[in-house]
């Protein structure tokens, strides 16, 4: 399914599948069932009832790219845009309003084409449903619909698959939409981890979160991660000429997810490598 999507090389997307609440890429070089627990035989059996699947997994978007026009498939890049769509519905970037509303029109151009006075009567939940929750409550439904249709009207001949990349090029540009996020312990003392480790487009990340507020620790760009290691729940990342002391250590809770960070750390590394060439000639 993956590689009809349009991949090459290194596809974009990848099978997910939840463990304690947070999603786990599968290796799809693996065999399905190495995902399977133990007795998933017997569990799809239980009860005498019909039997049921080991567990449920979802297609998502794996690697992010900031150009659209890198993912060269019309069915990928669409799926693409989509989960794009729903992350920008999840971003809490305060600071960033004007580009929410400038991503509503994008959206409305890409989905509907040229804004018609007459065809969007009757449809304001449009304007209502391609804002973040954030920035409803702030605004109110009476702003949104009367500013987002203005500057739906200002995207008028913008053709919709252009308004598909430059949606892409600008919700890459919200810190909280193209990365992937795990929340690490500390030290293996932690009752609950209070590091959340961030994989985004250019860099790695590493923020602490204390009082519903996160603090920025470290960032690394791709190109000063140096070694990855796991060992067990221990997961450490060493930055590209620092000396090993200062290499960052965290705890997974558990070898599954240090095995999973560290193919897609690695993975991460290597595809953000390849892309560079090709988003050059695109520029």
């Amino acid at each position: 399914v993956v590689n009809l999507l349009g991949g090459s090389d290194e596809s974009y997307f990848s099978f997910l599948f939840f463990l304690d609440n947070e999603y786990i890429f599968m290796d799809l070089e693996q065999k399905l069932s190495k995902y399977f627990s133990k007795d998933w035989k017997k569990e799809t059996h239980k009860g005498g009832g019909k039997p049921h699947a080991p567990f449920v997994a979802f297609l998502r978007v794996q690697y992010y790219v900031e150009n659209g026009r890198v993912i060269r498939d019309r069915t990928a890049q669409h799926l693409y845009y989509c989960h794009l769509k729903e992350q920008v519905l999840r971003s809490e970037c305060a600071h960033r309003e004007e580009a929410y509303f400038l991503l509503a029109a994008l959206g409305l151009q890409a989905d509907f084409g040229n804004h018609r006075e007459a065809a969007h009567v009757g449809r304001g939940h449009e304007a209502t449903a391609t804002s973040p929750p954030h920035i409803l409550a702030k605004r109110g439904s009476a702003y949104l619909l009367r500013h987002t249709p203005a500057m739906h009207r200002e995207q008028r001949g913008l053709n919709p698959r252009e308004a598909v990349l430059r949606f892409i090029r600008e919700a890459c540009r919200l810190d909280d939409v193209p990365v992937h996020f795990f929340r690490l312990h500390k030290d293996k003392k932690e009752d609950q981890p209070t590091i959340v480790l961030g994989l985004t487009l250019k860099e790695v990340t590493s923020t602490r979160e204390a009082n519903h507020t996160r603090q920025l620790l470290y960032d690394f760009p791709w190109s000063r991660v140096g070694k990855l290691a796991f060992l067990g729940q221990r997961f450490e990342i060493q930055p590209d000429g620092l000396p090993s002391a200062r290499k960052l250590v965290y705890y997974t809770g558990c070898p599954v997810r240090s095995r999973h960070l560290l193919h897609l750390l690695s993975t991460s590394h290597q595809l953000h490598l390849r892309v560079q060439p090709v988003l050059r000639q695109l520029r």
